[in-house]
């Protein structure tokens, strides 16, 4: 059976050899220019043989002596830390694995007529993540946040912050409506010959949230059937699909 395919970001599927080949450079120079500091100040006598040694130092003399001891302690573990940093963070880039999002999860189910962004970029610098491209059209499927941080009364929707208090937040299945439009829209003003039909689901597991007129409510694993049970469109020929999948690329 073929998969669907991914459009991932060029930064997470190749990362930038400039950054990382300077973060790796600059870590490495840290991390042993620290071991090396240490290693004089603790194993050699240099420290020793900066520091005066008369019985009644002056104060200059007690202030050089306080700075190079100073130096000797924080210079190396500050280097070494900072470098640790750097090549943790390199480390972190090469390692960082795409993001497939909810539909991702479930792709062995999902055929290679459909091809997933799991986040896009509009020009206005809104974010619009999971965008499905499919023979319907696209559908935008927003996946539900942690249940301990979100609450609802009827409509109303809420959200915790990290110092505990409760603000409100936008209805999930409203904003998926809206970037569902958004994103047609956007297509629909790059002058092309058809317009594109666009579908919204909100992706949750509690099944007391209900759908809107606007916006569908599944299941994680009903994802493919209802992807499957979308109306394909007519107007969308196979030269108009590619130049669709495509104009999401172009965003990813």
């Amino acid at each position: 059976m073929a998969f669907m395919q991914f459009i991932q970001p060029s930064s997470v599927m190749r990362p930038a050899r400039g950054p990382l080949l300077a973060g790796t450079v600059v870590g490495s120079v840290l991390l042993v220019g620290g071991l090396a500091l240490a290693w004089l100040a603790f194993a050699t006598p240099l420290i020793r043989s900066l520091t005066p040694t008369v019985v009644r130092p002056s104060l200059d003399q007690m202030a050089l002596g306080a700075g190079i001891w100073g130096v000797s302690l924080v210079a190396p573990p500050a280097f070494a830390i900072v470098g640790l940093i750097r090549l943790w963070g390199v480390a972190s880039t090469i390692r960082r694995r795409p993001v497939v999002g909810p539909v991702g999860r479930v792709a062995e189910q999902v055929g290679d007529d459909v091809v997933v962004a799991p986040i896009v970029h509009l020009a206005d610098g809104r974010q619009i993540r999971n965008v499905v491209v499919g023979p319907f059209g696209i559908a935008v499927l927003a996946e539900a946040t942690t249940p301990r941080n979100t609450r609802r009364h009827g409509t109303a929707w809420e959200l915790r912050r990290h110092d505990g208090r409760w603000v409100p937040l936008e209805n999930p299945l409203d904003r998926a409506s809206r970037d569902a439009e958004r994103l047609r829209g956007w297509i629909s003003s790059e002058d092309r010959d058809f317009l594109v039909k666009a579908y919204a689901a909100y992706v949750t597991t509690d099944a007391t949230v209900g759908r809107t007129s606007s916006c569908a409510v599944v299941l994680p694993d009903q994802i493919p059937a209802w992807l499957a049970s979308l109306p394909p469109q007519r107007s969308l020929n196979e030269s108009r699909y590619a130049d669709l999948v495509e104009a999401i690329r172009s965003i990813a």
